[in-house]
């Protein structure tokens, strides 16, 4: 996966409230056999009108917002059901981060497995970045997960939290198999201590 240190661009405001995996990525774009193509199906009847053009009112259209970086979400974004074609199709379009009060846990956990970082801030920590960032002269921010601060384009600081675990794979880039990779040294001296203990087992 791609490390995630400082990011900076803009930031797109979709601030409706429970935008579910379905939307997010509509289930006819599950059946293929690889990942291809995901960008095309991310937020699809949302983004293309029925003639197949893209919406121009669709927030991502937009000259400002075409190419975000992050993605300034409503509560409960990701709810529904598991499918981790949303977040796929989410990084395919160049989204690094998502930032919202609350995720839904499996969603949650799908961005962090797969190097997206979502970031939960309170409510007014969010009102002061949603304010900012719905103007496009104001909708470029940095984030810096290391020092866990979001800038917004005034120069304002904004700290958050994050699980030191999902901090540390997302800075190395590492999905669940590579941060237990960092531990081989550990997992194969336990393995010999447990053959020496357990003989039968060898």
């Amino acid at each position: 996966m791609q490390p995630f240190d400082t990011v900076s661009g803009s930031a797109a405001p979709f601030l409706g409230s429970n935008i579910d995996t379905d939307v997010i990525m509509p289930k006819q774009f599950l059946k293929g056999i690889d990942r291809q193509g995901l960008d095309r199906g991310l937020f699809f009847d949302l983004r293309f009108l029925a003639s197949g053009e893209p919406n121009p009112e669709f927030v991502l259209n937009q000259p400002a917002w075409q190419d975000a970086a992050f993605l300034v979400t409503g509560p409960n974004f990701g709810c529904g059901s598991s499918r981790e074609h949303a977040v796929w199709g989410l990084k395919q379009v160049g989204i690094r981060a998502l930032i919202g009060t609350t995720f839904a846990g499996i969603f949650y956990d799908n961005c962090q497995r797969n190097g997206v970082l979502a970031i939960q801030l309170d409510d007014a920590q969010f009102k002061r970045v949603a304010e900012a960032i719905s103007v496009p002269a104001t909708a470029r921010i940095s984030v810096n997960l290391a020092q866990q601060t979001l800038e917004l384009a005034d120069g304002t600081q904004i700290e958050f939290e994050i699980d030191q675990l999902r901090k540390q794979s997302l800075l190395l880039g590492l999905d669940a198999i590579g941060t237990t990779l960092q531990r081989t040294e550990q997992i194969r001296a336990f393995e010999a201590r447990h053959l020496a203990d357990n003989l039968w087992l060898g």
